[in-house]
């Protein structure tokens, strides 16, 4: 991505975190693997943890700007949370949520989805991030047992 590509994604980010109320830092301008978040992610829902470490990741990538494709980041997280720094550099050194994140996405692939965020909703997926009143009209005619797409 060029620089005129950032900052229309960036823009279109802003306006869509805004409109959800989510907080957003505008002068991210890299994109980071977050292949060892997801696997930080898988350890920190079996401490109980899930919804902690779900929000933590996304203010250090949306809002610190922080890179949570390293492993130093990612411990400074666990830690802040609780968790046992020297488990979690244990937990990402060896990868031993990998097999777990990769069942994940093989499931992700037979549904069809390859971006984030996709919403599945029956038989039909909604990629990108969508305003409320989209989602919920999924889910209704979904819930109305509709074969055809939603208009």
């Amino acid at each position: 991505m060029r620089g005129p590509e950032i900052i229309a994604r960036n823009q279109r980010m802003k306006a869509n975190m805004e409109r959800e109320g989510l907080p957003f830092n505008a002068e991210r301008n890299m994109s980071y693997n977050s292949r060892l978040a997801q696997e930080l992610s898988k350890w920190g829902e079996s401490k109980g943890k899930g919804d902690e470490i779900h929000d933590a990741l996304f203010r250090a990538y949306f809002v610190d700007v922080k890179n949570i494709g390293k492993v130093e980041p990612l411990v400074e997280i666990a830690n802040a949370l609780g968790l046992p720094a020297d488990e979690a550099t244990e937990v990402l050194l060896s990868r031993k949520y990998k097999d777990a994140v990769d069942e994940d996405w093989r499931r992700c692939a037979t549904y069809g989805v390859n971006a984030v965020p996709t919403f599945l909703a029956g038989r039909y997926l909604m990629v990108g991030a969508q305003p409320y009143e989209e989602l919920e009209r999924l889910i209704q005619h979904v819930s109305q047992g509709t074969d055809a797409p939603p208009q």
